[in-house]
């Protein structure tokens, strides 16, 4: 004969949500450190690439020469910003750096006009490099002695950001399945000792949809609950951190916050609706025996 939940049980039963939301919050929060990281390395080292000076010597003095390529490189995609640097420009960049002053020795200045440049980080690559310079030098033969960048630094900052960029997406992949696990447990562990509500309902002649709908319901509030505590705590750290290390003011971009919360707030509501409507149809189709 099946046994009927006494009073013990059915107090058992009873919703407790308190300790599933934490539990997720806290991981949700871990996750989200994790990403916050790996988005501002993106954007650090897009900095990086972009504070990149390139230099298009002259070779000319030819005004209208000079005035042309001005323009075509202006309105390149591949151009951040640019100037035309005159022999004066130069000169007063040359002293600013420290260098010592010709005037007493040489009667011209002999540094050269330029174009100067500074590419978007998309395009600081060495096979993109290789074909502007190409096609630079093709567009405005005579025009341009040389185009000059620090080659070694952009081939050492691409390579030291593809492995360290590899190395995060790797701990984010084994992280994220450890949150999803995590995240999944913690629910079911929610809904295990709601188990015997969830039969007492179904005994009394609720349907599936009547049990499930309220349950599904509290899951999407438990997980966006979870997600704004996960969220708190992330927008904490950050202030901190900027108080600590001003110079990370600098990286504030409200499209990496969107992207960063936006994902918490998916993830901690879809694996708590999954993981709760996984685990309510599961107690639904167990015999009362087998509760426990």
């Amino acid at each position: 004969m099946a046994q009927q939940p006494n009073k013990a049980s059915m107090k058992r039963s009873k919703p407790s949500y308190l300790y599933s939301i934490i539990g997720v919050a806290l991981v949700l929060f871990i996750l989200g450190i994790l990403g916050w990281i790996f988005l501002n390395f993106q954007k650090v080292g897009n900095t990086l690439r972009e504070n990149i000076q390139f230099h298009a010597w002259l070779s000319t003095t030819n005004k209208k020469s000079i005035d042309s390529l001005t323009t075509y490189v202006a309105a390149q995609p591949y151009v951040k910003s640019s100037a035309y640097v005159n022999k004066e420009m130069a000169k007063e960049i040359y002293n600013k750096d420290g260098n010592e002053s010709w005037d007493k020795i040489l009667d011209e200045n002999p540094l050269p006009e330029s174009i100067d440049f500074f590419a978007k980080a998309d395009y600081v690559q060495k096979d993109s490099l290789d074909k502007i310079t190409a096609d630079l030098n093709a567009r405005f033969p005579g025009v341009i002695s040389e185009i000059q960048y620090p080659k070694d630094l952009v081939t050492s900052l691409n390579d030291r950001a593809r492995k360290i960029g590899l190395a995060l997406l790797v701990v984010a992949i084994l992280l994220s399945a450890i949150v999803i696990v995590s995240i999944d447990t913690t629910i079911r562990l929610a809904m295990f000792s709601n188990r015997f509500l969830i039969k007492t309902m179904q005994m009394v002649g609720a349907t599936r949809g009547f049990i499930v709908r309220p349950m599904n319901i509290r899951a999407i509030v438990n997980g966006l609950i979870s997600a704004g505590i996960a969220i708190a705590a992330i927008w904490a750290v950050i202030t901190w951190a900027e108080s600590y290390i001003p110079d990370m003011k600098a990286l504030r971009d409200p499209k990496i916050y969107l992207i960063l919360f936006g994902s918490i707030i998916v993830i901690g509501v879809g694996i708590s609706l999954y993981s709760t409507h996984r685990s309510v149809m599961k107690y639904l189709r167990m015999k009362l025996d087998e509760l426990y």
